[in-house]
């Protein structure tokens, strides 16, 4: 097999290569599930990751093993099957080692910003213009290099092969005509091929199923309609770049039986996922208060109450009412499945249960109440925290601090909005907000608050900051904000924003801060506007 560098995931690659020379020994079917369970646990990190080419790879290579698992009987696999699924692993650790640039060596001094260190995400940027589609691909340049990125040009008829180590995060397509020629596609295959780890844009593709149907199968990850503007792409790049490992999925296990529920446990935790199992249903909401699970497996059939009833009583609750809960039970009676979905379950599956099946089940249900819960905190047009959100999270920054903690709040303000708003209308304002909140994405830590406050106004707390510092910070940001073009059909324009400071403990309350910033901010609009003001308190 293809030998590798060390990866951040090395962990899952050994033990992916080990489960498979372990059934390649000796051809057991439990072996062959290990394996399975192993390759699912990597195509999922890599869609984490949103390595598409990569996730493609393994997900080719999870299909083709689960359409082998069968039944003892049918292993050992036949010689020639085992090569084919082998000529599958070395294809898949060949894209991986290929797809991991070199590390520029640095002085012992300097030190790297923590997002330049993580392989799979490189700043560069390839944008593959149409010759008269230049003045967009000149907008979209200009945005890119003030967001830190490295762009390289090139047109739909460039030749050459791509360099080890020169894959970009993302390439960003924009045709001359909104369907696809057949030149086109074959540009895009040969694209993802030398790229399987980077990002494939198409930019202006009509809103109609086919043509988006045929980008995708050529490699195309993203297609943006005519209709939406170019710049929006920038956004989704700041989002490659903030990609950060979830909060491990927890599972809460309500089964009565020990033998099942260790290994319910065990398979979660060979996906990676927490469980905690409990066999009395009568602790439910004592545990669910306490470990706050993300989906409960639950037992139809328990003693003193069974799992239907016991999903009944969570539904009542405010807490609980979209909480994933997936029944496991040996019930095969279709009737009786049908009535426990209908009185709140979300999925019925069978004992015994297919591993592979049981987490894929698993990690789809909780991505999606993920998903879910993040709609409501998250602002639509930034994809920042919402008001509320970011009221919230600065209440517990404020009641979670330590003695001798310090942290700087920030109110900022577009300055002139409303006459952005009158003189190039609404959809460019837009843009103009966004713009500030990809830059504000950009510039601050992954830790810092940013959040939208309202309309053009949105507001930041800087962890371990003073006053001081934040107003360099800020000042930067200003700075880099004022010189942003903001493209629209007549050309570009340019905004300012006005900031407030306030400094926890100085003022140690949440609201008490965003009102001591908001008085700066006000500060700074009648001293002449963008500029940074700290409160005088």
């Amino acid at each position: 097999m293809t030998a590798l560098p060390p990866h951040p995931f090395d962990d899952r690659l050994y033990a992916l290569r080990t489960r498979w020379e372990q059934y390649v020994a000796d051809g057991q079917l439990e072996q062959f599930i290990e394996f399975a369970v192993a390759v699912n646990s990597l195509a999922e990190h890599f869609a984490r990751l949103r390595l598409p080419g990569l996730s493609r790879l393994c997900e080719g290579l999870e299909n083709a093993v689960l359409a082998r698992i069968g039944d003892a009987g049918s292993h050992p696999m036949r010689p020639q099957e085992m090569v084919a699924l082998q000529r599958q692993i070395d294809a898949l650790f060949g894209s991986i080692a290929t797809s991991q640039p070199s590390v520029p060596v640095r002085r012992a001094e300097e030190k790297a910003p923590a997002r330049d260190l993580e392989w799979h995400r490189p700043r560069s940027v390839w944008i593959v213009a149409a010759a008269d589609r230049e003045d967009v691909a000149d907008g979209l340049q200009r945005q890119l290099n003030y967001f830190g990125f490295r762009v390289l040009r090139m047109g739909w008829d460039a030749e050459g092969e791509v360099e080890p180590g020169e894959a970009p995060l993302a390439v960003l397509f924009i045709p001359a005509g909104s369907t696809a020629e057949a030149a086109e596609l074959a540009r895009i295959e040969a694209c993802r091929k030398a790229c399987p780890a980077s990002q494939l844009f198409y930019l202006g593709v009509a809103s109609v199923i086919d043509p988006i149907v045929a980008l995708m199968r050529a490699g195309i990850d993203v297609a943006i309609p005519d209709d939406e503007q170019p710049s929006m792409v920038v956004n989704r790049l700041l989002d490659l770049i903030q990609t950060e490992e979830q909060e491990r999925y927890r599972v809460l296990v309500v089964e009565d039986s020990r033998v099942a529920s260790t290994l319910i446990c065990r398979t979660l935790t060979e996906h990676g996922i927490d469980s905690h199992a409990i066999a009395d249903p009568g602790r439910l909401l004592e545990v669910l208060e306490s470990y706050r699970p993300d989906l409960i497996l639950m037992d139809m059939h328990m003693p003193r109450f069974n799992g239907v009833e016991a999903t009944r009583v969570l539904r009542q609750m405010s807490a609980y009412q979209t909480l994933p809960i997936v029944y496991l039970s040996g019930e095969s009676n279709i009737g009786m499945q049908v009535e426990a979905l209908r009185l709140g379950g979300d999925q019925f599956l069978i004992k015994p249960f297919n591993p592979v099946l049981l987490a894929a089940v698993v990690k789809t249900k909780i991505a999606r109440f993920r998903d879910m819960q993040r709609s409501t905190r998250v602002d639509g047009l930034t994809g920042l925290l919402n008001h509320s959100a970011a009221k919230a999270r600065l209440k517990a920054m404020v009641e979670s601090a330590a003695p001798g903690e310090r942290f700087t709040v920030a109110m900022i303000d577009i300055d002139h909005f409303k006459a952005v708003n009158d003189t190039y209308g609404h959809p460019v304002g837009d843009q103009v907000i966004r713009g500030l909140a990809w830059l504000l994405k950009a510039r601050l830590r992954e830790g810092d608050l940013i959040g939208r406050y309202g309309g053009e106004e949105f507001i930041v707390a800087l962890p371990g900051t003073d006053p001081a510092l934040a107003q360099t910070v800020l000042d930067r940001i200003r700075v880099d904000f004022a010189a942003l073009p903001h493209t629209h059909p007549g050309g570009a324009l340019y905004a300012t924003f006005s900031a407030g400071l306030a400094a926890y403990p100085t003022v140690d309350s949440a609201a008490a801060l965003t009102e001591s910033a908001d008085g700066a901010l006000l500060d700074a609009k009648r001293l002449g506007r963008n500029r940074v003001e700290i409160a005088d308190c």
